[in-house]
């Protein structure tokens, strides 16, 4: 380039070639192609050869090009004070804040590498490279896959990356918006100004831009500019990994790899963990409402590690379900109205403290499952909604794109992209942050384009049905590709209806889910233990009826969120009778439910009786475990029977190694609707070490209570929900009965029992 001095002037002397119209757009943040106009071009003018630079810095006052010396490092940083010899200053094109150089060139002559110099008004400078003078960073073929809605990895590409490219350390922003006109990263960083940061824009509507100098914490949205009627309009990041504290909207740059794990013990054995034949009792937790903090003033993510995960080893469950952990605005959703799909809420701190928990739980043998919500987002204008100007990710058409019970938007499921946003977010929480598998939220309102419509407010599929089959697609495809890609995560429906298949393979046409939500068994089971016993004799039904498809599907029975919110009542207060009588039936109850075949999921506060319907603004009632009735602590004593159960069913494995096979379930006698009593076995495998379950939904003590089992010495007394330690009348009978030679339900020997009073006894034969 010569000496500064006559580069310098040279260049003052030619004019900068830029047209009106690219001037105009580019000054006024409508310029939809950048790359064009700013950073490093060679030109050919007037029969020149020329080296034009075009840097738009509005707040600077000054603007010089340096020239790499071969020991620069290619990062933003502060000036040194005063001006490299090299520097070359720019020329003031615009008062806007556009910069100019131009440099005559010789006919074989390279441009150099360079770094900007720039002079702010309120005196600071800057050394950065420019942004714009870089080569795009995703690659062609990435783009590609992008665009056919086929990769798995896509929070790898979409999203902000603190990356090194051509050896400057910055971060690469890019984001999905085909109907964008011109696409901004605004921030701190450039005060917000969206003229600034304009985006390339790469094949099938992603736009990139590589940013020098940016570290982890920044914040940022997209400032999209449509070509549909000139919406403007600021978004969070859709792949965002990291997003302001409610109520800021905004997203934030964070560096995902930099966690060092410490599980690999437990993922390396998930299928132990996992396993379908495996102990499976799950504690459903809303994080922020569990347990009042430690220290400080709000629960935290290693808060909660440290107090949540020795009370789930101490009560023995094997998992944790957490509500609410993709980033939502509104505390009062509790997290089912999602807006940032692939952000941990910062309600409880980092993605790193997040990360912990994972890993805190793992090391001492928990296993975390995610409530994941693919079926609706909200209308928020920060979020998914009419992205780029369109109804990118919603259906346009109401009837198919606007929930009528949640006033949310529905996903447009056939669109390639979409399905690729979800596809990929659900391997991204299990890659990224070693989740153990998904409960699904709301299958049943993805399955059917009538959902919670009326006749003329829905379309029907193009076979005329109300069977919505681009969503039964996304579904398949997504469990299959969660099979393939992590073999022993989990994937769990919450589906209200009688689809069929649900949990079937997706090769045999079911929808390939893990397991599913027993809905049909919760309802029947409550509507009848509501019931005051007197009336519970014309209710039988009501309690057997689950063994008639109890196989039909892989089943964890629940006892959610769901069931003590809205008027509802707690569990405890859905039971009728007196104070004893209430905790009386809820401890029947649950013994019932460890012994019925299926997986278990019990919402937090039931396992000791919480009084109160459940608050997402306040906390458990923890202090009932210190309270003493003239019956005795019951709430302690329930506590202690649910330890035990669990305690029990890990301990027997005929309670959950054959959970999804009529072998591992006989009744003894499901009709004596007048006691209101029912009696089964649950077994192993050759209908090896069998345990005998009797539950007594009166209050009447019955004597002499016959039913027959398989043949042995005789059966000793395991659990009996009235014994005092759980807070019963220890109307227990004897700890041991003998075998008669009294057939009896089909068995050539029975066992005469005491049935204690509103409680479940469980028996084994003795060796």
């Amino acid at each position: 380039m010569g000496e500064t001095s006559s580069a310098s002037a040279e260049s003052a002397r030619i004019p900068d070639p830029l047209d009106a119209g690219n001037l105009e757009a580019l000054i006024a943040g409508r310029h939809g192609a950048p790359f064009d106009v700013l950073g490093s071009h060679v030109v050919d003018f007037d029969a020149r050869r020329l080296w034009i630079v075009r840097v738009f810095r509005p707040y600077a006052d000054a603007i010089a090009v340096v020239p790499d010396a071969p020991a620069d490092v290619a990062q933003e940083s502060p000036a040194p004070a005063g001006s490299t010899s090299t520097a070359v200053p720019m020329v003031l094109l615009h008062e806007a804040g556009l910069f100019t150089l131009v440099t005559p060139l010789g006919a074989n002559e390279q441009p150099p590498a360079y770094h900007l110099e720039i002079h702010f008004m309120s005196g600071a400078t800057l050394r950065t490279r420019d942004p714009y003078a870089l080569l795009p960073v995703i690659s062609e073929y990435d783009l590609y896959l992008i665009g056919e809605g086929k990769d798995l990895r896509l929070y790898n590409k979409l999203g902000a990356h603190p990356v090194t490219h051509q050896g400057v350390e910055g971060v690469l922003f890019a984001v999905w918006a085909p109907s964008a006109r011109r696409v901004s990263v605004v921030g701190n960083f450039n005060g917000w100004d969206e003229r600034v940061s304009p985006m390339r824009l790469r094949p099938n509507g992603v736009w990139e831009l590589f940013w020098p100098g940016l570290q982890t914490g920044e914040y940022y949205k997209y400032a999209i500019l449509s070509w549909v009627k000139e919406y403007r309009v600021l978004k969070s990041d859709p792949v965002g990994f990291f997003a302001e504290e409610r109520p800021g909207t905004a997203s934030r740059v964070v560096d995902l790899d930099g966690y060092r794990w410490a599980d690999e013990s437990w993922t390396s054995q998930r299928e132990r963990h996992n396993g379908l034949d495996r102990p499976m009792s799950v504690y459903e937790v809303h994080p922020g409402s569990w347990r009042w903090p430690s220290d400080g003033d709000r629960v935290t993510y290693r808060d909660l590690a440290h107090q949540l995960v020795p009370y789930v080893r101490d009560m023995g469950y094997t998992h944790v379900e957490l509500m609410g952990i993709a980033e939502y605005p509104y505390d009062g959703s509790w997290g089912y109205q999602v807006t940032g799909y692939y952000a941990p809420t910062s309600r409880y701190g980092t993605p790193d403290d997040f990360m912990y928990f994972v890993d805190y739980c793992h090391q001492h043998e928990i296993g975390v499952l995610l409530d994941w919500v693919p079926a609706h987002f909200p209308r928020d204008e920060h979020g998914l909604s009419f992205f780029d100007g369109t109804h990118l990710y919603e259906h346009s058409d109401p009837r198919q794109g606007a929930h009528p019970d949640w006033g949310t938007l529905v996903f447009n499921y056939g669109r390639n992209e979409v399905r690729n946003f979800f596809v990929a977010n659900a391997l991204y929480w299990l890659d990224k942050f070693h989740i153990d598998g998904l409960r699904v939220d709301a299958v049943a309102s993805m399955l059917y384009l009538d959902y919670s419509r009326k006749a003329g407010e829905w379309v029907a599929n193009r076979f005329g049905g109300r069977e919505n089959l681009e969503a039964i697609d996304f579904l398949r495809t997504c469990n299959a590709t969660v099979a393939e890609q992590f073999p022993h995560a989990l994937m769990i429906a919450e589906e209200s209806t009688a689809w069929s298949g649900v949990t079937h393979p997706v090769s045999q046409g079911g929808l390939g889910f893990s397991l599913k939500w027993n809905m049909g068994w919760m309802h029947d089971t409550l509507e009848y233990m509501k019931l005051e016993p007197i009336h519970r004799r014309f209710h039988h039904g009501e309690l057997t009826f689950s063994m008639v498809y109890a196989y039909s599907e892989k089943f964890i029975l629940p006892f959610s969120h769901d069931e003590v919110v809205h008027i509802k009542g707690s569990m405890l207060n859905k039971m009728p009778g007196d104070t004893w009588q209430k905790f009386a039936n809820l401890r029947a109850l649950y013994a019932y439910m460890y012994g019925h075949p299926g997986k278990k999921l019990l919402f937090m506060g039931g396992e000791f009786g919480q009084w109160a319907e459940w608050n997402f603004a306040g906390y458990l009632e923890w202090n009932l475990l210190d309270e003493h009735t003239q019956d005795g602590p019951l709430h302690l004593t329930l506590q202690r029977l649910v330890r035990d159960l669990n305690g029990l069913m890990r301990d027997n494995p005929c309670l959950y190694e054959l959970d999804f096979s009529p072998d591992g379930f006989r009744w003894i006698d499901f009709a004596d609707a007048s006691s209101s009593v029912i009696s089964f076995i649950r077994t192993r495998a050759e209908q090896r070490e069998p345990l005998v379950f009797v539950c007594n939904f009166t209050p009447v003590v019955r004597y002499n209570y016959r039913i027959g089992v398989p043949p042995a010495k005789g059966y000793s007394l395991v659990l009996n929900t009235d014994a005092a330690e759980y807070g019963g009348s220890s109307e227990s009978g004897d700890a041991t009965v003998s075998c008669e030679d009294v057939p009896m339900h089909g068995y050539e020997q029975s066992i005469s029992l005491t049935l204690p009073p509103l409680a479940t006894v469980v028996l084994r034969p003795n060796k």
